[in-house]
Order: structure tokens, then C-alpha cells, then sequence
């Protein structure tokens, strides 16, 4: 077997953020012809493929999914070599879950009023969430839920309110509900919501168990297949599009969508506020104390001086999770 090629995996991690090559070259400031050649050349090392060409782009396929933590960790180490030796210190790496989290937004937020800010934004996944990477050391820091998962934080975490992500249901326009403008919680019981991402033991599918327990309702957590035409979803979860074009098609399916997340429009989708009280999901930002990065203070300090708690008397939050939101 030969070596890994840095700029291959880069150029894998690359593709693997947007999905394209085309963007990832961009990205790169490198040739759509070299990141082809770079993917090529590292899959033919590791003996699989890893991405299927689809009209939407490049769909990675399982062994690129099991190979992406590796990835970063490698790229991170390899910056923290170079870092290191040229005596200045290392971008602060931040982990959150995807481009349309609230967290993102609100890292753009922080980042255009500290243009100085020296960080670097780490996009996780399903399977390797954002706390994944802190405890496994690939990031110094990560937007996440504190509680819940298969994995406890160790004592050695800390957390700091972010965001207090407010839920509303999403139905296409047959729906018997979509003429609603809101809902009560207690309506929804009997009621069921489709989250087909639940399906992955982590700390989100712990708070829908919890908000299911709680309400009544009934959290759907089956791929359903058969609704995804363009997407294998035994490969994972299908995207955020299918899934809205998906509900809106039926008038039976309910979804859940967060208040800060970037919800593809569509025009046969209804948005629901849920209230008496409104479900919402409670990220964090969570570090490990004994990170000495310069950049952390200043972060930490920003969100805990700067949460939504003024929402938080109204909403319903998993008990776990009070006293870090509610104070």
C-alpha cells in the first residue's frame, strides 16, 4: 500500500463539504480536473470508491463517510505541525453539524464583527456529530446539545448557553393541520412527526425521545425509502431538500424544523408555531478546559453574554438541559 497523499485527503474533505467538485475546486483554487485526479489517486490507495457522480454533484458513499473523521484528523494534525514550527498559533477549529444549523448562522454573526478572529469552522455529520470531534480531540470547541447520546461529557467539558432553537412543524399544504397558524404542544398527542434523522443514536435523538415522552406525540423514525426517489437513504440521511419536497407531496406527514435553521422554501410547505409551551432544541457551545487557545475567552464569553434566554420561561426544554438555559 502506498502513502496517503495530504493533498488528496484535503482535496476528499473538500468535496465532501460541498458536495461538488466544481465548488470543492473553487474552495481549493485548484482545478476541477486536479481534485478529480487527487480523489482518483486516493481511491484507488484505499481500494474503494468514495464518491457516486449524481446530477446534484458527488454523493459520497459509505467507506467516504467512515473515512471523513480521519480525514480531519489528519489535515489538523498536519496544520498544527506547520503551526507549530512557524511559531504562530493554529486557527481555532469549531465544529458544528451542518451549514443550515442555527449555529452557523451564528458563527457568521460573530465572525463578521471579529474579521481578526483567527478560526476555522468544521463541518460534522450525522455520524461523527460535533461532540464526536471535540471529545476525540479533532476540534477545540463544538456547537452541540450538552446532554443526551451515547457518549457522556467527561468533567473536563465545559458549556455555555448558544442558542435556544424554537420548533415548528412543517406540513404540505393538505395537511390536516395546515390551515393552523399555531398548535399547542398537548394537541400534538396522538399526533405523529416524522424525524427520520432520530434513527441515529446521539444527543438529538435523546430529545425527541424526551419531547415524545413528554407531549405524547408519536416520533416517526423510519427512513421511509420509497419517498426519496433521487437518494439512497440506506446510505444515510437523505438531504434536507428531499425531505421538504417529501412532506409537502403528503398529507399525512409532519416534520419539525428549528426557528434558526435554514428550511428550503417551497411553496406547498405550511410553517406551524408550536406553543403552550414551544419545543426547543438547546445547543451549546461546549470546549475542553484545558485548552489554552487564545480565541476561547473571547468566544465563550460572547455567547454566554449574548443567548436567547429571554424565550426560555416559554418553551419546553428536556430536564437535562434546564439549568444550563434557565437561570
Amino acid at each position: 500500500m502506498g502513502e496517503l497523499d495530504l493533498r488528496a485527503v484535503r482535496a476528499f474533505a473538500a468535496v465532501m463539504e460541498h458536495r461538488q467538485f466544481g465548488l470543492a475546486a473553487g474552495a481549493l483554487q485548484i482545478s476541477q480536473q486536479a481534485v478529480s485526479k487527487r480523489i482518483a489517486r486516493l481511491e484507488a490507495l484505499l481500494g474503494v470508491p468514495l464518491f457516486d457522480r449524481v446530477p446534484s454533484g458527488a454523493e459520497p458513499t459509505v467507506a467516504a463517510v467512515r473515512f471523513l473523521p480521519h480525514a480531519r484528523s489528519l489535515l489538523a494534525v498536519a496544520d498544527e505541525a506547520i503551526a507549530a514550527v512557524a511559531g504562530r498559533p493554529r486557527p481555532l477549529r469549531i465544529a458544528v453539524l451542518g451549514e443550515r444549523q442555527a449555529e452557523m448562522r451564528a458563527m457568521r454573526f460573530y465572525l463578521k464583527r471579529r474579521p481578526e478572529a483567527d478560526i476555522e469552522l468544521v463541518l460534522s455529520n450525522p455520524y461523527v456529530t460535533s461532540r464526536d470531534a471535540l471529545l476525540n480531540g479533532r476540534v477545540d470547541a463544538a456547537f452541540a446539545r450538552a446532554h443526551g447520546g451515547p457518549r457522556p461529557l467527561p468533567g473536563h467539558i465545559a458549556a455555555v448557553p448558544a442558542y435556544l432553537d424554537a420548533l415548528h412543524l412543517l406540513v404540505g399544504r393538505d395537511h390536516p393541520l395546515a390551515g393552523r397558524s399555531a398548535v399547542a404542544l398537548a394537541e400534538l398527542a396522538g399526533h405523529q412527526v416524522w424525524v427520520p434523522g432520530a434513527a441515529i443514536p446521539s444527543e438529538w435523538a435523546d430529545f425527541y425521545d424526551d419531547l415524545a415522552r413528554s407531549s405524547g406525540m408519536v416520533i416517526d423514525q423510519s427512513p421511509r425509502p420509497e419517498l426519496f426517489a433521487g437518494s439512497d437513504v440506506t446510505r444515510g440521511p437523505a438531504p434536507i431538500e428531499e425531505l421538504v419536497e417529501a412532506v409537502a407531496r403528503s398529507d399525512s406527514l409532519a416534520t419539525f424544523t428549528g426557528e434558526g435553521f435554514e428550511t428550503p422554501w417551497h411553496p406547498e410547505i405550511r410553517r406551524i408555531s408550536v406553543v403552550d409551551p414551544t419545543p426547543a432544541y438547546p445547543h451549546v457551545l461546549l470546549w475542553d478546559m484545558t485548552d489554552r487557545h487564545p480565541e476561547l475567552p473571547a468566544l465563550a464569553e460572547h455567547f454566554r453574554a449574548g443567548y436567547n434566554r429571554d424565550v426560555a420561561a416559554g418553551c419546553w426544554i428536556p430536564a437535562a438541559d434546564r439549568a444550563l438555559f434557565i437561570s
